[in-house]
């Protein structure tokens, strides 16, 4: 770990991947499975900060060592599957760097499956759906896969329509594809609820949920000596603790106990400091961001929730709220889909998302 720095930034690879790597081999593993495999459509869940991105990056890389060619994490956006077919070509021709392919011509390098992966005038005016079956199919006859990875999944997209209905059709034909989806608890709530895209309910879903404690602190024992700071093990402990699991918070701690070394050392005093900040910064770009996308009700849920301590039964919020348990359950569900919160046990509430309960007090 020469080197090492703290990367707390939006989908930044960290220099390493903490507590993801039973998951990597579980979609590597899906990766491996035969063409059309359940397997091979995966849908990915986790909130905001838990690396999505990251996970997403990971596997491009190591897919590529499997012989895939991958269409890097795509945003949904207007011009999504035009998007999927511009990687894919850059990345097929970028991998196979001198590879020799056979194509209807003969053997050739990769300067003629770099060909092979474009269109004719005859092609151009033709659909980005034609345009993505054709590459996926050459891509299939050269013993290559293809791998489509979409991150920030909008619910009820059409550009998403467009592509699962592509996918479909490639799978249908055996082609050798593969596709993950990553995105919100909420995003994903609303695009499998839409009949076009049922199938979906039959992929593989993942969810990315905290790190272990002990996971990071381990992390954090070899980074720290890395870095060149020394820190009493049990403030170090505490900063473990202190993320809740959330891997852009694991990073943030990290990045401030750092920063805020005097001389390479780490004293209480230092420690609230870097502590404060960190958490200022993961409110200000997790904790108002998810508040952003919630009604004035979903809220005013979460601000009874966090007067009761943030634990609480059901029939307390809507209580609180000064509303009916039926109109209170409402916006439980809603909150519960959205993944702000979690149900524990039976009539029971939680939140997921660190020190929104604290945010909300001070809101």
């Amino acid at each position: 770990m020469a080197g090492f720095e703290f990367t707390p930034a939006f989908g930044n690879r960290p220099s390493q991947l903490v507590g993801r790597e039973p998951l990597i081999s579980t979609l590597l593993g899906g990766l491996d499975s035969r063409p059309g495999s359940k397997e091979r459509a995966i849908v990915m869940l986790g909130q905001r900060g838990y690396g999505k991105t990251v996970m997403l990056l990971e596997l491009a890389e190591r897919a590529k060592e499997r012989g895939f060619v991958v269409a890097s994490p795509t945003s949904v956006r207007e011009g999504l599957v035009e998007r999927v077919v511009e990687k894919l070509q850059d990345d097929g021709v970028e991998e196979l760097g001198n590879r020799r392919v056979r194509l209807s011509g003969g053997s050739v390098g990769a300067l003629g499956f770099s060909v092979s992966l474009q269109f004719s005038d005859d092609e151009k005016d033709k659909s980005a759906e034609y345009k993505l079956t054709k590459i996926c199919r050459e891509l299939t006859r050269q013993k290559l896969g293809t791998l489509i990875l979409i991150d920030e999944l909008q619910g009820n997209s059409s550009e998403i329509r467009r592509l699962v209905g592509t996918y479909q059709e490639l799978v249908g034909e055996k082609l050798d594809v593969a596709m993950v989806l990553a995105g919100l608890p909420s995003s994903i709530s609303g695009t499998l609820n839409d009949r076009v895209l049922t199938f979906l309910n039959r992929a593989r879903k993942v969810t990315l949920g905290p790190l272990e404690t002990g996971d990071i602190d381990a992390f954090y024992r070899k980074a720290f000596r890395a870095s060149g700071v020394e820190i009493p093990q049990e403030l170090r402990r505490r900063a473990a603790a202190a993320t809740c699991g959330s891997p852009y918070l694991m990073q943030l701690v990290g990045h401030y106990l750092v920063a805020y070394a005097d001389g390479g050392k780490v004293d209480e005093a230092l420690f609230e400091e870097a502590m404060q900040s960190a958490q200022r910064e993961y409110e200000n770009d997790i904790c108002e961001a998810t508040l952003s996308g919630l009604s004035p009700t979903d809220r005013k849920y979460l601000r009874a929730m966090a007067e009761l301590g943030g634990t609480c039964r059901t029939s307390e919020v809507a209580k609180r709220m000064g509303v009916s348990a039926d109109y209170g359950q409402r916006y439980r569900r809603r909150l519960l889909d959205a993944g702000a919160i979690e149900a524990p046990s039976s009539g029971t509430v939680r939140f997921t998302i660190p020190y929104l309960k604290s945010y909300l007090l001070r809101d």
